[in-house]
């Protein structure tokens, strides 16, 4: 999944090393989890969230594989992480998207997230949040 993400970026934005600012161990439970949809014996979906305070997370590296889009899978795996947030006890779930990525926009927007500030550390990223209490 993380090899499909890292060429996904490649493409979008050129070479670069995103992989590197987060380490598997911010993903570990409790803080953190990491989903994966598993197909034929293929990951074809996942992501996951880490802790950013006591009251919030950020979700990272949803992807799908792009035989698999237009199926619903990101919004199977968005879906288990606001519920894993939520059980741990977050209140809200922030994230970003980089600007060639139209679709995800799209589909955060449609998913009840609104628009933010930036916080990380791309200046040209759109960021999102959404509480965990308005999931429906």
């Amino acid at each position: 999944m993380l090899a499909g993400l890292s060429q996904e970026y490649a493409v979008r934005y050129g070479e670069i090393d995103e992989m590197s600012y987060t380490t598997a161990a911010e993903f570990e439970p409790p803080a953190g989890t990491f989903v994966v949809i598993v197909q034929g014996g293929r990951t074809v979906a996942g992501g996951g969230f880490r802790r950013l305070s006591d009251e919030a997370c950020e979700v990272k590296r949803v992807w799908t594989s792009p035989q698999c889009r237009r199926q619903g899978l990101a919004g199977l795996v968005l879906d288990a992480l606001e519920g894993a947030a939520a059980e741990v006890g977050y209140r809200t779930v922030r994230l970003e998207t980089g600007p060639a990525q139209p679709e995800a926009e799209a589909f955060y927007e449609s998913r009840g997230y609104e628009r933010i500030p930036v916080y990380g550390r791309y200046p040209e990223a759109i960021a999102f949040e959404r509480p965990l209490a308005d999931r429906s």
